[in-house]
């Protein structure tokens, strides 16, 4: 059958293509992509080429589809899954397959594989690692934005306390402690926190800090900080550290001196890892979070707090299938929204420019719509967009946004797929 994808020939080569998709094998399973979400680390992707980690060098023979945040409708299902996966169903993926050791991952990886596309084809291994998954949701964007919202519950999850003269970690963020989300006005810094504030275990204080004024007052406008103490008892900060003289200090102060339990950075940028290195408290945790594109990016640590202090640092790239169960159940219970990460709109005819531009292009995630032929479009953008084009979609759309406190919304997706003209 026909399908159509954004597909990797070489770094900074991203094609919308048409080609045939090959008939299914018994252990594989045919589906149709609604929605997809692009990541910073399509981006990366796509810069690098055959220079990233998750790409086959191979790929100028064998492109490959772009996108691992993507969520849509099972088609066809080979013979070996049929007791499991019926064709009708939603489905969400967890792309971190690991197979046997390897790196590759749909959306990097596999040339029928992927979510800037129309249709593709599931491989066995994703049915193998329990990493294609039912989903019985309303909406297809909650469950792509699953996937990031499991790379920020990863994170959480994965730091690590220690007590002295036990050699026993205590896993996550510290309960009622101090947690620093920096550089975290952004989409993924926004997920971290909507999940920080809404998890089983929570702390008691979280900071999030940002030199973009503008992201940091959308941020408070949706997480008010006297709403979320009424709420659940946290109390929350933000902060521009870009017009701060001293912004360690000034953190630090936060804290009456004591530094944070836990800190989560979101930029690959030294001054911000060496500033989240220095509000570490005793026995902090940094999770750098945000991966470089240089190979040879360092930061400076201080190692009299590592040794006297127990502070300690490490990373993660993304999330676990358990992760990503934790992100679908608590977005289905409504005690997080994912639509906090959302500020763009777009079809596939858009997805290759807007992969390519990313970091030039202001606000949270990008989301696109596969079956649609549309340009990216801010939600803040839509009464202008309907001004210009004389298009009454776009008003009805903005409409329902402002309904919904300027969010993405079920009622916003069910109405683009109605009205909007198939790619």
């Amino acid at each position: 059958m026909k399908a159509k994808a954004v597909r990797l020939h070489a770094a900074n080569d991203l094609r919308l293509e048409e080609f045939e998709l090959p008939e299914i094998k018994d252990d594989e399973i045919l589906v149709k992509v609604i929605s997809d979400s692009i990541c910073m680390s399509t981006y990366k992707c796509a810069i690098l080429g055959t220079e990233h980690k998750r790409v086959h060098p191979d790929v100028a023979e064998h492109p490959a589809i772009m996108g691992h945040e993507f969520a849509g409708d099972i088609v066809k299902v080979g013979k070996a899954h049929q007791d499991q996966f019926k064709p009708g169903m939603k489905f969400t993926l967890q792309p971190a397959l690991n197979y046997k050791g390897t790196m590759w991952s749909p959306g990097y990886s596999y040339e029928f594989f992927g979510g800037d596309a129309t249709y593709c084809i599931i491989p066995a291994e994703a049915m193998e690692l329990g990493c294609l998954l039912e989903y019985k949701g309303r909406a297809y964007y909650e469950a792509s934005l699953a996937e990031p919202l499991s790379c920020s519950i990863g994170a959480l999850n994965a730091a690590y306390h220690t007590q002295m003269g036990v050699y026993t970690h205590e896993m996550g963020i510290k309960k009622g402690g101090r947690l620093a989300i920096m550089a975290g006005a952004g989409p993924m810094g926004l997920g971290a926190l909507t999940y920080a504030l809404h998890r089983d275990v929570t702390p008691g204080m979280v900071v999030v800090t940002d030199i973009n004024a503008e992201r940091l007052a959308r941020a408070e406008e949706l997480f008010p900080p006297k709403a979320i103490k009424e709420e659940t008892g946290i109390d929350l900060y933000f902060v521009n550290t870009g017009d701060k003289e001293d912004p360690v200090a000034y953190l630090r102060e936060m804290t009456n001196g004591d530094g944070f339990d836990d800190v989560l950075c979101y930029a690959p940028v030294a001054a911000v890892v060496e500033q989240s290195s220095a509000i570490l408290g005793r026995d902090g945790c940094l999770n750098f979070f945000a991966g470089p594109t240089d190979k040879q990016f360092s930061a400076k640590m201080n190692f009299y707090d590592v040794h006297y202090n127990s502070a300690h640092v490490m990373g993660t790239t993304g999330g676990n299938t358990a992760d990503m169960i934790e992100s679908l159940e608590l977005t289905a219970a409504k005690r997080i929204n994912p639509a906090v990460m959302v500020t763009h709109i777009g079809g596939l005819d858009a997805a290759a420019e807007t992969t390519l531009n990313l970091p030039k292009i202001p606000g949270g995630k990008k989301l696109i719509y596969t079956h649609l032929s549309m340009p990216l479009v801010a939600l803040t953008d839509l009464r202008t967009r309907a001004e210009e084009t004389g298009d009454a979609r776009y008003t009805a759309l903005a409409d329902i946004v402002d309904a919904h406190q300027g969010l993405w919304c079920p009622d916003a997706e069910e109405y683009l797929l109605a009205n909007f003209v198939e790619a």
